[in-house]
């Protein structure tokens, strides 16, 4: 697989990915709302990306291309043809990947059901699975029409229709020939977490976080960003008022880390994770684990928090972790 991986990469793929970005379920979601999408968060995360993307020749105005009408609409959707006839190009490197979480879309459906644990010999099991994919990809429509409404080119992709599958909930089969072909054309792959097909277990979920690292080993973006409900992550849950911002986690060749900023008394380098009674992907815990292995690639991975002046810099990739001014983690190689 990792030799096809190559050539399709070679094949296809005019340049490096510049980013993958990780759009956390829990910043663009309200999570204790059932299927309730955080607006304002998605917005500025979009209108974020745009800014990031800008290569300074991008039009003032945005050129918005969902072109559907969404319920509620008072009319049809106004769709300026000759400008977007007249525009030499849309001023954007859109040489971008994009995934999202579930939050409250996907969670629920899956832990009712025991999507997670597998067994499709039971009906609930399959009938969990048709539910789970059906508000996971219905998030998934929302937030590639929230990008595109900010001019950003962007295509949904889902894993499961892609024929991802796992092993025992671990990776089996990633085809990411639609992802690299859509970026060779121009487009903005935007991909979810899902539920999948499993060889032992029958089916799973694959979270968005072991997507990011599944792609960044393909792709080799020269940076990976969590956007979070967070500034990043903390020696212990962040409601705790204890809690301390880890500004720099450094990864060696065998997967273990050490905290590097700030110097905690005691040594301290454990981290506690709490994780929702209905997040059936691991929570923060995957997301420390993926970055870690990311970062064992030699690709730096931040986590701030959403809609902050800390996620715009890290959008642009322009992040200095001695610096003070920046709030949020910096996970990177010890070499």
């Amino acid at each position: 697989m990792a030799e096809a991986a190559r050539k399709q990469r070679s094949a296809a793929a005019p340049r490096p990915v510049r980013c993958i970005v990780k759009l956390g379920g829990a910043a663009i979601t309200n999570k204790g709302e059932l299927e309730s999408i955080d607006e304002e968060s998605l917005r500025s995360a979009c209108a974020q990306l745009r800014r990031a993307m800008s290569d300074g020749t991008s039009p003032e105005k945005v050129m918005g291309m969902d072109w559907s009408r969404r319920p509620g609409d008072p009319a049809d959707p106004v769709v300026d043809a000759e400008g977007f006839a007249g525009m030499a190009g849309l001023g954007l490197d859109s040489n971008f990947v994009v995934v999202h979480g579930a939050g409250s879309f996907g969670h629920f459906q899956a832990s009712r059901s025991g999507v997670h644990k597998g067994g499709l010999h039971s009906t609930l099991v399959k009938a969990g699975f048709v539910a789970t994919r059906i508000s996971v990809t219905s998030l998934n429509q929302e937030i590639v029409r929230a990008l595109a409404r900010e001019g950003i080119p962007s295509v949904g992709i889902s894993p499961f229709a892609c024929g991802w599958s796992t092993r025992q909930r671990n990776v089996e089969s990633a085809d990411a020939s639609q992802i690299i072909e859509s970026l060779h054309a121009g487009f903005v792959p935007v991909l979810h977490g899902d539920a999948v097909l499993d060889e032992l277990l029958d089916c799973t979920i694959l979270s968005g976080d072991v997507i990011i690292r599944h792609l960044a080993q393909l792709l080799s973006p020269k940076y990976v960003v969590f956007l979070t409900d967070v500034h990043g992550v903390y020696d212990r849950p962040p409601t705790d008022p204890n809690a301390v911002l880890l500004k720099e986690i450094e990864v060696d060749d065998n997967g273990g880390w050490s905290i590097v900023k700030p110097a905690l008394q005691g040594n301290r380098n454990g981290v506690e994770i709490s994780v929702a009674a209905h997040d059936t992907t691991g929570g923060m815990e995957t997301k420390i684990l993926e970055a870690a292995a990311i970062a064992r690639l030699g690709v730096d991975v931040y986590i701030t928090k959403v809609d902050t002046e800390h996620s715009l810099r890290a959008l642009k990739g322009d992040v200095n972790a001695s610096s003070d001014d920046w709030l949020g983690t910096v996970i990177r190689s010890a070499k």
